[in-house]
């Protein structure tokens, strides 16, 4: 029998993008002591001022390499998206977390992808992924503050088609401090969750 250390793997979590919900994210996984990776396109110097304010739990690296953690959140603009996940060709079966909104700027209103849903698209790009669609309802100064409000959790909704990756995300929102509230398949919380939708900048506690 092989020793505990080598029976058990911790999960790698890496962060794509460092604008307003990546850094949100960045200031979560922080507070709760988690480790994670963080990159873009533009290389690790360019994160300086991300790294800087959140030492060394949250460390910048190489897209390339970001790319191979277990769960891969994508905080980038939607268009971003294809250049980016398009650099793996087979994801073997790990989770990529859509936490992007396809919007119409500078309208800011739900950009016409001809009555798909946006994450459908995604899961397009990540062949051999299992996406879940998660940290893409709440504003990004309030997925960074604090979501223990003492009268309860602040909610996060999730949503996939692979009930183990919906459990694994709904593990770390927990883990992270938030109340996890899995809406089922992409299709069911479609309606709900995507950008313009109920769901989106609603701020909800659970006790």
């Amino acid at each position: 029998m092989q020793p505990p250390h080598r029976r058990f793997r911790m999960t790698t979590y890496a962060i794509i993008g460092a604008g307003a919900i990546g850094s949100a994210l960045a200031e979560r996984f922080t507070a709760a002591q988690i480790p994670a990776i963080i990159a873009n396109s533009r290389g690790p110097a360019s994160l300086s001022s991300v790294t800087d304010r959140f030492g060394a739990s949250v460390k910048a690296v190489e897209l390339k390499d970001a790319l191979q953690a277990d769960v891969v959140i994508l905080a980038v603009p939607y268009d971003s998206i294809a250049d980016i996940v398009t650099q793996v060709s087979d994801w073997g079966g790990r989770i990529v977390v859509d936490a992007t909104n396809a919007i119409d700027f500078p309208a800011f209103k739900p950009r016409d992808l001809g009555g798909r849903l946006s994450t459908e698209i995604v899961s397009e790009l990540v062949p051999g992924a299992k996406v879940v669609k998660a940290f893409n309802t709440l504003p990004a100064a309030v997925l960074a503050a604090d979501p223990d409000k003492g009268t309860g959790s602040r909610v996060l909704f999730l949503s996939g088609n692979h009930s183990d990756a919906n459990r694994q995300v709904a593990e770390l929102i927990s883990s992270l401090g938030f109340a996890p509230v899995d809406l089922g398949t992409l299709a069911a919380s479609g309606p709900i969750q995507q950008f313009g939708r109920p769901l989106v900048a609603l701020n909800l506690l659970k006790d």
